[in-house]
């Protein structure tokens, strides 16, 4: 078994995991995008639909989104794409992950803490769910293995066209009741901004 294994239903049998659905993001304000970055994402995701594949999505959209997100953060910290993340096998907290992101600007090797992670999907958000919370919580046990915890890992689960967040803390996943869709892209800056500053 490995984290794209996972299902929905297996978060709270497998990983003792406890669920709950709120609103995570009430009052986060938008990041306007710059002009030039629309113009890029707005190409990419004409690519990444007329592909229809998810490495399509993850390649076009998505990275493009992170990129620009690490950009008005003046690289203040790192993400990795496509690593292997082997934490805790005999669970199946194993195998590779679309993205991570760390408090740390270091790049090489993944430096603790992991406050961020993130699914890319090809057609719908919510079959990422289980896969999206098992690296999650690998990332929660990396980095009290690490002696860096934090107080959350936030997750996204993403088409590049719908994104879904989901919040850890401890034992209890939070998903929230909200999507958010590339036309607020605003929006999902500023989530993106707001997890990392407050994981």
């Amino acid at each position: 078994m490995s984290y794209r294994d996972f299902t929905f239903s297996d978060i709270e049998g497998k990983l003792g995991l406890t669920l709950e659905t709120i609103s995570l993001f009430p009052n986060v304000e938008p990041i306007a995008p710059r002009p030039e970055f629309l113009r890029t994402l707005t190409r990419g995701a004409a690519f990444a639909q007329g592909i229809d594949t998810e490495k399509a999505r993850s390649e076009f959209v998505i990275a493009p989104l992170l990129l620009e997100f690490l950009g008005l953060r003046n690289d203040q910290n790192a993400i990795f794409s496509g690593i292997e993340f082997n934490i805790d096998p005999a669970v199946g907290l194993n195998g590779y992950c679309d993205f991570l992101i760390t408090r740390s600007p270091r790049l090489l090797i993944v430096t603790a803490p992991i406050v961020a992670v993130a699914e890319a999907k090809n057609d719908n958000v919510n079959t990422g769910l289980g896969q999206c919370v098992a690296t999650m919580r690998a990332a929660w046990l990396f980095n009290t293995a690490k002696g860096a915890p934090v107080s959350q890992v936030y997750g996204a689960t993403t088409t590049g066209a719908h994104w879904k967040f989901l919040r850890l803390r401890d034992t209890m996943v939070s998903i929230d009741r909200d999507d958010y869709y590339l036309a607020d892209i605003g929006r999902i800056l500023g989530i993106l901004q707001y997890m990392v500053e407050t994981a």
